[in-house]
């Protein structure tokens, strides 16, 4: 165990929390897979400013999101399909269709998103969105976004990726080719591994810190043993209730 300091009282922490914490600010401020350091800054700065956007709030309040049109409240440089997806991942995620997902990356109402980089959006949404709900629920501020690493993104798609499971293509554990990141074995291989494995490393990216918040997979059924310092019925009753309130249907 270490301190950190919260509201002027140094508070114990894990180590391993620590250390995978700024393992993910690090990786959320290098070259991805398919956006670079900079951009993918800029997705987490975009998704921040989400829950201000008035079009968002318009969309929220409506029966269906798909009949008001407009613009977002945004002043990024991304691609206008990037700041959409950005938008509705982060303010209203639960009413996400197929058809929304393959007008961005068929380019039906504005030039087209990648597959691969709306999968790359959601990992950099997910992992941002476990940093600051941390540094929110200690009572601190959202940390201030690091300095973007130089450097040129992957760019490389896993050929054994298929769309028979999800809205976007996945990695089957048994089609990870010899030159794709494999998380599998590290972090299992059910379908929530599996749903931004177009993208191997943001399995990695996410679920790295996820283990640390949460529990390893392992873990979460060993019923005989507490991993952390409250009992596997309150972690489950926490993680409930959250589910419940952001309307997660996994």
């Amino acid at each position: 165990m270490t301190e950190i300091e919260v509201a002027g009282e140094m508070l114990p922490i894990r180590e391993s929390l620590l250390r995978e914490v700024e393992v993910a600010w690090e990786r959320l401020a290098s070259p991805g897979t398919w956006w670079t350091g900079a951009e993918r800054l800029a997705i987490a700065a975009e998704a921040r400013r989400a829950g201000d956007c008035g079009l968002c709030r318009e969309r929220r309040a409506a029966l269906s999101p798909y009949t008001v049109a407009g613009a977002h409240d945004s002043t990024s440089e991304l691609p206008p399909a990037a700041i959409e997806a950005i938008h509705r991942i982060v303010t209203d995620a639960g009413r996400i269709t197929e058809r929304w997902i393959l007008s961005l990356v068929e380019g039906a109402e504005m030039p087209a998103l990648e597959e691969t980089e709306y999968v790359e959006i959601i990992g950099v949404i997910a992992v941002l969105t476990g940093l600051d709900k941390l540094h929110q629920g200690l009572g601190l501020p959202p940390r201030e976004l690091p300095a973007p690493v130089p450097g040129e993104p992957s760019r490389q798609r896993p050929a054994g990726a298929k769309r028979n499971l999800a809205y976007v293509a996945t990695l089957a554990p048994e089609d990870v080719g010899p030159d794709d990141p494999n998380p599998y074995p590290v972090h299992g291989d059910k379908n929530i591994h599996r749903g931004v494995s177009l993208v191997p490393q943001e399995v990695f990216n996410f679920f790295d810190l996820d283990v640390e918040l949460y529990m390893k997979d392992h873990e979460i059924r060993d019923f005989e043993h507490d991993f952390r310092a409250i009992s596997h019925a309150q972690i489950e009753l926490i993680a409930g209730r959250t589910s419940a309130l952001n309307g997660c249907y996994y």
